[in-house]
């Protein structure tokens, strides 16, 4: 009999661990050997067992029904074949890498839950290799298997591949976005600026919702502490404080949707009921979003307002472009300079219509489905996205085996130049990045990979507006910088500490004369307190202002003038 406690024989302590703690369970045992037959013990529990089994998502439980269907065992080729393949991973490397919160397939997520072992069982044909529930678990499982009401039918269907023609992968860009956005907002800038793919309105909720704002202001202790983390503990903070947020409300960052009215609407509620919906699908197959947003208004067209609620929310249509939302991911915008950053990107400057009623759900709920998975899970990096056409409205999407997270190291490049121009890649610590920028004006992104920064007379003033010196910078480019900082740019920045501005640009007026007794004659008339600098015997300055003073003086002295301007 191959029984749970001689399944968990081969794994280490940290490993049973790693079972306890997805089972919602504490272990008191301090060594594997009485661990194990502890562990054993609990997850025996007829209770426990349904409880764990009953939350696994849909995906997981059919693998897990397969194996009942099958008394327990499949070949392991089978299995994996159609379930997912289990990583295998040393001791230290999957305490590091953690990935029993992050599997790549059903099996393993089976796996880190004991609920799938893999050993040898002998067959007429000689010992092959099973996939097997082991078997004092099975008979527990098995029972509530038969009394399990059947899953849910799936809503919508697999996309077409005209659906899917032009694709886009998930990424942790949104992190990038909170960087540049508190660093704009230390600037002053009202509406900071943004890649064209992100929502302003998300990352704006989402740096309330994770503290890193309030309405006091930037909260210094919490910026730095969220900086200062690797870039997929940020990416998986700033995930979780999004799902159990009770603040953060999609429905009002919806753009084409202008909410108002005193009434409430719950938001962590109609969260969860649209992450359950999408349980309910393949992971990792194109979806149709259409055929999945008519399902869900045929069979669950109440999941955010009830019955009385669909007068009783006032909701306003924006107006926009119908388009809107597509073009909010695709269309090219330059980053905006501290003045033109003040304009709102919300701003609707047509009229609207009232959306009261259950005639206008495609346009409410609708509109909340297309932009809850084809924006907020995009930019979270759970979904990928498609097109039928570029530039055109979301077809389909794909619910990610893994959620994204590009990269965990911060080492991407930092360079500058000689000129004074800082080049930084999107993977350079994210601290760097937000210090440097604050001494810089803001290039224009021509690139998602990289940003573009340009240190100016007026960027350094703000920055010592702000208390921030020169020394710190300089420390900053050491430190981060993938070359020594060009010393001709150091020294400049130290002697503009000292003396300021130094050189100037300035349109002037030039006067030009045939003779020079001509200029000598008008420097000693009363105009002379109109002229600058002499250049030469026939031409001098004329101060801003008084070309027409000149004038009048040259005509006096028989000259005519022609201003060419």
């Amino acid at each position: 009999m191959t029984t749970l406690e001689r399944s968990l024989y081969k794994h280490d302590f940290g490993h049973l661990r790693v079972v306890a703690q997805l089972w919602g369970i504490e272990l008191s045992a301090a060594e594997r050997g009485t661990a194990r037959t502890e562990l054993s013990e609990k997850l025996l529990n007829p209770t426990l067992a349904t409880e764990v089994t009953e939350t696994l998502p849909a995906e997981t439980r059919r693998a897990l029904d397969s194996l009942t269907q099958n008394q327990g065992r499949i070949l392991w080729s089978a299995f994996t074949r159609e379930f997912g393949k289990i990583r295998e991973f040393g001791a230290g490397k999957r305490d590091r890498e953690k990935p029993y919160l992050s599997p790549i397939s059903t099996a393993e997520r089976l796996f880190y839950r004991a609920l799938l072992a893999r050993a040898f069982f002998d067959t007429p044909g000689g010992a092959q290799e099973f996939a097997y529930i082991p078997d004092d678990l099975f008979k527990i499982i098995s029972l509530g298997a038969t009394s399990r009401s059947p899953l849910p039918p799936e809503l919508g269907r697999l996309a077409r591949p005209e659906e899917r023609k032009h694709i886009l992968l998930a990424n942790d860009h949104i992190l990038d976005d909170i960087t540049t956005s508190l660093a704009a907002l230390r600037l002053g800038w009202e509406k900071p600026p943004f890649p064209p793919e992100t929502s302003q309105r998300l990352v704006h909720d989402l740096l309330l919702a994770m503290r890193l704002i309030t309405d006091e202001g930037i909260q210094t202790d919490s910026v730095k502490a969220h900086l200062e983390q690797s870039r997929a503990n940020a990416f998986a903070q700033m995930r979780k404080i999004w799902q159990k947020s009770e603040t953060l409300d999609e429905l009002r960052q919806v753009p084409t949707l202008i909410c108002e009215g005193e009434w409430i609407n719950p938001t962590l509620d109609t969260r969860k009921t649209i992450l359950g919906f999408l349980k309910r699908i393949q992971r990792g197959k194109w979806w149709s979003l259409n055929a999945f947003i008519a399902d869900v208004k045929e069979q669950h067209p109440d999941f955010q307002r009830k019955a009385g609620e669909y007068d009783a929310w006032f909701i306003r249509s924006a107006e926009k472009d119908p388009k809107a939302f597509n073009q909010d991911l695709s269309e090219t915008t330059s980053l905006p300079s501290k003045e033109t950053s003040k304009k709102d990107p919300q701003e609707k400057p047509f009229g609207s219509k009232s959306l009261r009623g259950f005639e206008h759900w495609g346009e409410v709920e609708g509109a909340l489905l297309r932009y809850f998975i084809g924006g907020v899970l995009y930019w979270l990096g759970i979904v990928d996205i498609a097109f039928a056409k570029e530039n055109g409205d979301i077809k389909a999407f794909r619910l990610k085996e893994k959620t994204v997270s590009e990269r965990s190291d911060e080492k991407g490049k930092i360079i500058v130049t000689s000129s004074g121009q800082i080049t930084i890649s999107r993977f350079a610590p994210r601290v760097a990045h937000y210090q440097i920028s604050r001494f810089c004006e803001w290039v224009e992104r021509k690139n998602l990979d990289e940003y573009k920064y340009q240190i100016t007379t007026s960027s350094l003033a703000l920055a010592k507006e702000q208390g921030l010196k020169i020394s710190h910078l300089l420390g900053i480019l050491k430190k981060f910088a993938d070359v020594d900082t060009p010393p001709s740019l150091a020294r400049a920045l130290r002697r503009w500490e000292l003396s300021g501005t130094e050189a100037r640009v300035e349109t002037l007026s030039l006067l030009r004369l045939s003779k020079p007794e001509d200029l000598r004659k008008l420097r000693e008339s009363r105009a002379s307190r109109f002229l600058g600098e002499v250049l030469s015997p026939t031409r001098v300055v004329v101060k801003a202002g008084a070309s027409q003073k000149v004038m009048a003086a040259l005509i006096e002295m028989g000259i005519f003038m022609e201003d060419e301007k």
